[in-house]
């Protein structure tokens, strides 16, 4: 896999690399903080690093760690600063970045204790001051940081340096922002567990680095990184501080990279090869950008907007719109297992077989209603055999008082029928693990069990809700999710088998998976790569029902298909929409406030309903049918 530099035209004001996914990309940046290092030792002198914590840099340092096992590679000459700590912060928190560190780099490596620097989160605020000096001053000795690794926050902060921070700025405590504070939620349980301060390395310290390395993984960094790299320099965005910086480069992955003009927009900086996917992204754009339905646009306004050359490549915009405004209609289908008896040439979906069966697929056991429970319903009233597939139990998203509540009710219940059981000793060890348990503490297996239970419970009644059948209903607890902690393990041959299992037992007709990557823990990236592995393997196989399959990818619980992306609009009468939101009210633990609910402060069904109207809205403006609601698909070809 080769990645793609930003030597080719763009408006990228920092150099960009693109690589297919953040493994790839991970490597190339721990190779390049490898040779570094050796070449240091070879020079007898310090790899001074300054190191970074969160998600991104996570594969990095695994990639170090395998060549410190399997290639030898040393750190006995690394010397360590961290960009920041939570403020206050016991080290031995699991919230801690000293725990963090050690879990995930120090603890597998040769460096020594001596050479590892983090931020201090336990000191008095009257020495606070003191310590920050110190740092900078510490890090000078050594001549400076010889690579700074960074991270991005959605706000555009580097360490914890929050919109407003100067260039100059020295290490010092900050306050957070209220961004920063919704993300940290779902390592703290709870937003009010996140502490409100930070002691952070200052962007004048991490300037004076003489390189540094960005990476920033995921659509959800898409907007930040956009303005970070092709916006102008302001303290609003402290990244961007990296443009003035002559030796600072940027790692991204595709998704990350998605909102950079020469991905989004590549019209606007060079020439392009209009295919008939970036036709209609470019005639779509140009419609919402003047707010114009497509069959209304003319040729001075393709003209002004820079697009000539789509004009030259396609004929009149005449000719144009209604090609594209065609292909747009006919995404829309009220018949999302196909219309039977039908010409389904122009549908999204096959009219035969009349009756399909149907695998969805959800990651949490609330996702098959929160993004397409509309489409589910449809499904199951025009009499297709629907399955719903829960691959996690979801039980690290219920409260620990919901699962003493529950716990309770058994207890209560038992006593109440005289059934004799050895559950009241096990409810008081409860009571005692609960009352001790620490913040982000890895439930004990009976914890573990209750709040699996309760999910179970909760999609059970919204398949009931739906009209699904009960044995058409399957909880495959996927392995790898269960650890009682935000953390989880790798996806494993033992995830994908469940998977390859239950595929192989119904063979279905359509497969309904979620594409929704924004999930602030990466479980809807694991549970898709999972059924993307499964279907690599059937096919390796040479299953002849693959043939005859069709895979869709759903949104909405985290973020909706751009416009131009869309294969199958299905859409929601306002009856249907208050179905769908019944559904997703079955979920009774995830609902008022959920244990994680993202950076966005409403319930799902409110997300779901405004996405789903939003998406309706965008057709409407285009010139299409105007709906209450839709829901969209995107189908992989595998």
């Amino acid at each position: 896999m080769s990645a793609l530099n930003y030597s080719e035209t763009s408006l990228e004001k920092i150099p960009v690399t693109v690589f297919p996914d953040d493994s790839t990309g991970s490597q190339v940046v721990a190779k390049e903080i490898a040779d570094l290092i050796k070449e240091k030792q070879e020079q007898g002198k310090p790899a001074v690093l300054g190191l970074a914590t969160g998600a991104s840099p996570l594969n990095i340092y695994k990639e170090l760690i395998r060549m410190h096992k399997e290639e030898g590679l040393s750190f006995s000459n690394v010397v360590t600063f961290n960009l920041d700590e939570y403020y206050p912060m016991e080290p031995d928190s699991l919230q801690s970045y000293v725990h963090f560190m050690y879990e995930n780099l120090f603890n597998h490596v040769d460096i020594k204790k001596e050479n590892i620097h983090i931020p201090d989160g336990t000191l008095s605020l009257d020495a606070v001051k003191a310590y920050c000096r110190d740092y900078d001053e510490q890090i000078a000795k050594l001549g400076g940081l010889d690579l700074q690794l960074l991270g991005i926050g959605r706000t555009g902060h580097i360490g914890f340096n929050e919109p407003g921070s100067s260039l100059s700025s020295p290490t010092r405590m900050v306050k957070l922002d209220p961004l920063t504070v919704a993300d940290a939620a779902k390592d703290f349980i709870k937003e009010e567990f996140v502490p409100l301060r930070a002691i952070t390395m200052g962007v004048g310290t991490i300037m004076q680095a003489k390189k540094i390395i960005l990476v920033a993984w995921g659509q959800g960094k898409a907007p930040i990184v956009q303005e970070m790299v092709e916006g102008k320099v302001t303290d609003e965005v402290p990244a961007s501080f990296l443009q003035t910086h002559p030796n600072a480069s940027v790692v991204l992955d595709e998704r990350a990279a998605a909102n950079l003009a020469r991905y989004k927009t590549p019209w606007v900086v060079s020439l392009v090869e209009w295919d008939k996917k970036l036709t209609r992204r470019a005639v779509t754009w140009l419609s919402q950008k003047i707010d114009k339905p497509i069959l209304k646009l003319t040729d001075d306004d393709y003209k002004e907007a820079g697009l000539m050359d789509l004009l030259v490549n396609s004929g009149s915009a005449y000719d144009l719109n209604i090609k594209v405004f065609a292909e747009i209609q006919k995404t829309i289908t009220g018949w999302p297992g196909g219309k039977p008896d039908s010409d389904d040439k122009n549908r999204p979906e096959r009219s035969n077989p009349a009756v399909k069966r149907s695998i969805i697929f959800s990651p949490h056991p609330d996702d098959d209603v929160i993004s397409m429970g509309g489409t589910l319903l449809r499904l199951v009233d025009q009499g297709h055999d629907v399955h719903v597939a829960y691959q996690t139990s979801g039980n690290i998203a219920v409260f620990d008082d919901d699962a003493y509540r529950f716990a309770t009710f058994a207890k209560d219940f038992m006593d109440s029928m005289g059934i004799k059981s050895d559950f009241p000793e096990k409810f008081e060890d409860l009571k005692q693990f609960l009352a001790e348990k620490k913040l982000g503490e890895q439930d004990d297996p009976l914890v573990k069990s209750i709040k699996g239970l309760i999910r179970k419970g909760e999609a059970e009644a919204g398949c009931r809700f739906c009209g699904v059948k009960e044995n058409n209903v399957h909880f495959l607890n996927l392995p790898f999710y269960e650890t009682g902690q935000v953390k989880k393990k790798p996806i494993g041959p033992e995830d994908v088998q469940i998977i390859v299992d239950l595929l192989q037992e119904v063979k279905p007709h359509q497969i309904f998976a979620a594409g929704d990557l924004q999930d602030p823990h990466g479980t809807h990236a694991v549970c898709l790569d999972a059924i993307f592995k499964a279907l690599a393997q059937l096919k390796e196989q040479g299953e002849a029902w693959l043939d005859d399959c069709y895979v869709w990818l759903y949104r909405g619980a985290w973020q909706e298909w751009d416009i131009e992306d869309i294969e199958m609009a299905i859409p929601i009468s306002p009856e249907e929409l208050m179905r769908k939101r019944k559904a997703i009210f079955k979920h009774q633990s995830q609902k008022d406030s959920p244990v994680f609910p993202g950076n966005d402060k409403r319930e799902f069904w409110q997300r779901a309903e405004d996405r789903n109207r939003t998406t309706a809205q965008l057709y409407d403006k285009l010139g299409l049918t105007e709906y209450e609601a839709m829901e969209a698909f995107v189908r992989y070809h595998f």
